[in-house]
């Protein structure tokens, strides 16, 4: 079983900047996708910033410029600049792991940004 944990949300104000990170652990041989996903009220679950190994990394459009992801071997982190009132959401950890070839979700942490 594989375990995603992430920290780091919380309430900032406009312009603000705030660090999630996302660690994963038990039995794991190889994470291939690793990344973050966000869910607003009344909206569907979209891709925010994902690094897939040996590919390179992707990141939705309205975030390109302000949110940078990165990965330290089973841990990964999104650093969240000049945030706006639109990037309130619940945010989620996501991870293809292997053996097996799960994917894996985190339980959400919420990010709030105020106008």
């Amino acid at each position: 079983q594989v375990q995603l944990v992430e920290s780091g949300g919380g309430l900032v104000q406009a312009g603000g900047s705030l660090r999630l990170t996302c660690a994963a652990s038990g039995r794991i041989i190889a994470i291939q996708d690793m990344g973050w996903y966000r869910q607003a009220p009344g909206k569907q679950r979209e891709l925010v910033a994902t690094i897939t190994s040996g590919v390179g990394i992707q990141y939705v459009d309205s975030v390109k410029g302000r949110f940078t992801v990165s990965r330290d071997k089973n841990t990964v982190y999104l650093q969240m600049n000049s945030l706006k009132p639109e990037d309130t959401a619940v945010y989620y950890c996501n991870a293809k792991v292997w053996p097996g070839g799960n994917t894996y979700w985190g339980q959400g942490t919420q990010v709030t940004v105020s106008s």
